[in-house]
C-alpha cells in the first residue's frame, strides 16, 4: 500500500517552491469584486500528488520528489501507447460541447451538481473562496497557487482571463489521436473531466495551445514530472495514445 502524502508537509513544500521560483509576487492585485455579503468558503488549496488523485478530485498539482514516486511516475507512462498525430480537420471546440457544460452524461466528477465545471475546478483549488452574495456556486475571487509558474494569484472575476482551466490533454490534441471518432457524449466527458483540467496562470495557459508535452511543458521545472503524470492518467482513461516524442518526454521529466 503507498503511504499517504499531501497534507501539511507537502503544502509546506510547494508553498516553498512557489516562494523561491515566484518571489512572492502576484500576477494582479486583489481587488473587491461583488463579494458584499459573502463570507469566505472553505477551499483547501492543497497540491496533491497526481499518483494520490486518479480521479481528479483533489486540488492541485504537487511535485514529485522522491526516486520511489518517480519510479512509479515512469511506469504508469510507460502504459501509454503512441500513434502519429493525425490531421486537424473537422475539429471544433463546440464538438466537445459548449464550455464548462454541468451535464457531461458519462458519470465524470463533479458533473450535474448545478454547477459549471469552471467554478467547480476554482472551487477546488482555491484557497480564501469567496462565493457570489446568495450563491454556492459562482467564484468572486480567490487565491490560487499556479502549478505551472509556482506564483501566488489573487484572482477576481473582474479579471476572470488571469486564472483559466487548462485542459491538460488539449481538446484539439484529443480530436488527432482519436476523438474525432468518438461519440459526442464521450468528447464532452474528456472535456469536463476534473481529471483533465487545472486552473492556472491565463497567460502562461495560453501559450501552451494545443500542444504535447514535446513541444510545451510547464515553466515550473519542479512541477513536470507530475504534469507529465496527468496527461498520462488523462491518456490511459481514455485510451488515448500521445506521440511518440511525447511519451519520450514525459519519460524524461520523471527521469527516464
Amino acid at each position: 500500500m503507498r503511504r499517504l502524502r499531501g497534507g501539511a508537509a507537502t503544502a509546506a513544500a510547494v508553498l516553498g517552491t512557489a516562494l523561491l521560483l515566484g518571489g512572492c509576487e502576484n500576477v494582479e492585485l486583489p481587488a473587491p469584486d461583488g463579494t458584499s455579503g459573502a463570507g469566505p468558503a472553505a477551499g483547501s488549496g492543497r497540491a496533491t500528488s497526481p499518483l494520490d488523485n486518479p480521479d481528479g478530485t483533489k486540488p492541485g498539482l504537487a511535485p514529485l520528489t522522491s526516486d520511489a514516486d518517480r519510479a512509479e511516475a515512469r511506469a504508469l507512462i510507460e502504459k501509454v501507447t503512441t500513434k502519429g498525430r493525425g490531421p486537424r480537420t473537422g475539429y471544433d471546440r463546440e464538438a466537445f460541447g459548449y464550455a464548462w457544460m454541468d451535464s457531461a452524461p458519462g458519470g465524470v466528477p463533479f458533473s450535474r451538481n448545478g454547477c459549471d465545471t469552471r467554478n467547480d475546478l476554482l472551487k477546488r483549488d482555491g484557497q480564501d473562496v469567496r462565493f457570489r452574495s446568495g450563491s454556492d456556486c459562482v467564484v468572486m475571487s480567490m487565491t490560487l497557487d499556479d502549478p505551472y509558474t509556482g506564483r501566488t494569484i489573487e484572482w477576481t472575476k473582474s479579471k476572470a482571463t488571469s486564472v483559466q482551466i487548462d485542459h491538460v490533454m488539449p481538446l484539439s490534441y484529443d480530436w488527432q489521436m482519436g476523438a474525432s471518432r468518438w461519440p459526442e457524449g464521450k468528447r464532452q466527458d474528456i472535456a469536463n473531466d476534473p481529471l483533465n483540467l487545472l486552473p492556472v496562470d491565463g497567460p502562461t495557459n495560453s501559450s501552451k495551445g494545443d500542444s504535447g508535452p514535446a513541444s510545451w511543458l510547464p515553466p515550473s521545472r519542479p512541477i513536470r514530472c507530475s504534469y507529465a503524470v496527468r496527461f498520462a492518467q488523462v491518456s490511459l482513461k481514455y485510451e488515448l495514445p500521445v506521440t511518440k516524442a511525447d511519451k519520450e518526454m514525459m519519460l524524461r521529466q520523471c527521469g527516464g
